[in-house]
């Protein structure tokens, strides 16, 4: 399930300069909001199949980067000035039992922060929708909302960051959205013959993303921003768009959109 969030800059509070790098920070304060109700987030784990013990480790959500209209934000930097009053945001969860209900009670009416020691943004969230389920069919069309991280693992070597234009990247692509299955419905995915087929459609665009700014974990991140026409099992399509494309997409990448051209046809 995806929601539409609309959220209120508290000018006041800290000022209107964000550090371009904050999507780590977003995923903070998921973490913190569904963590807010102890209880109630063991709850919704439980009916949808999560064990009690990994609640720490879900990862079955993506999210796009604040959407703010180009009129209403200028780049100083590495720091992004906010001149709107209101901003959007985006975010999926995979699970479905209770979700529109738990997420709207736990993110309803609350205020956080977003920043680094350096500036941060404080944020209330004014009002939150579930957005409509798209019409999965089994060839789609999507942009990138935030970067596609490719990683590759090897045992014994680095990890290597690959361009959705490398050979091999959409073996590991593939891997991915099938440990999503697997991490969801706790079973193998069918038909691992059932690959998906990705196609660009854009040149791929290179974006450098630093995560926990600040800390001893400081690392910087290669994605892409891409337009991509993917063929796959409508199942499938369900687990990209709620829970990301790639890696890492609990921590601000890999989030999709599907494009208006392909909606209308």
């Amino acid at each position: 399930m995806r929601f539409r969030i609309k959220l209120e800059i508290d000018k006041v509070a800290y000022g209107n300069i964000l550090p371009i790098n904050y999507q780590y920070e977003q995923s903070a304060v998921i973490y913190k909001l569904l963590s807010s109700g102890n209880e109630e987030y063991a709850t919704w784990l439980h009916e949808n199949g999560f064990m009690l013990g990994a609640k720490k480790n879900f990862k079955l959500f993506c999210y796009s980067p604040f959407k703010i209209d180009k009129r209403n934000r200028k780049q100083i930097g590495d720091r992004l000035l906010i001149l709107a009053d209101t901003i959007e945001w985006q975010i999926s969860f995979l699970p479905e039992r209770s979700t529109e209900e738990f997420i709207k009670g736990v993110f309803s009416n609350q205020t956080f922060c977003i920043g680094d020691t350096k500036s941060r943004v404080q944020m209330r969230i004014r009002s939150i929708e579930a957005m409509p389920e798209p019409e999965f069919k089994e060839t789609m069309e999507y942009s990138m909302m935030s970067p596609l991280f490719i990683k590759l693992r090897k045992e014994g070597e680095r990890d290597k960051y690959l361009s959705p234009l490398d050979d091999g990247s959409e073996k590991v692509l593939n891997y991915s959205i099938l440990d999503k299955y697997h991490s969801f419905y706790g079973k193998p995915y069918e038909n691992v013959e059932d690959v998906c087929e990705f196609e660009l459609l854009s040149e791929p665009v290179k974006k450098m993303r630093t995560i926990k700014v600040g800390t001893p974990q400081e690392s910087r991140i290669i994605g892409y921003n891409c337009k991509l026409r993917i063929t796959a099992p409508v199942k499938l399509h369900r687990i990209m768009y709620y829970a990301g494309l790639g890696s890492e997409c609990s921590q601000g990448f890999g989030c999709l959109e599907i494009m208006q051209e392909h909606k209308n046809k």
